[in-house]
């Protein structure tokens, strides 16, 4: 049930309010996290594929930091 059917007491709207805000900032932080830790893991795994034998492990950890910043701006 939504809001609207179930209808909230004027008095918790304060309170409703500051929980949408705290999800807000918290849902904003993870994204900058997620974006920033991938564009970490991109560079990283960029550096360790200029070897031949750190390229297994490099390609793979830019495609995971590639898509970890997809995520987190889509």
């Amino acid at each position: 049930m939504t809001d609207k059917e179930k209808g909230t007491l004027w008095i918790f709207w304060p309170f409703i309010a500051l929980w949408r805000l705290l999800t807000f900032i918290l849902e904003l932080t993870g994204r900058l996290l997620a974006i920033v830790l991938g564009g970490v893991l991109m560079i990283i795994g960029v550096v360790m594929s200029l070897t031949v034998v750190g390229a297994v492990v490099g390609v793979p950890i830019a495609i995971f930091g590639f898509l970890l910043v997809m995520r987190g701006l889509f």
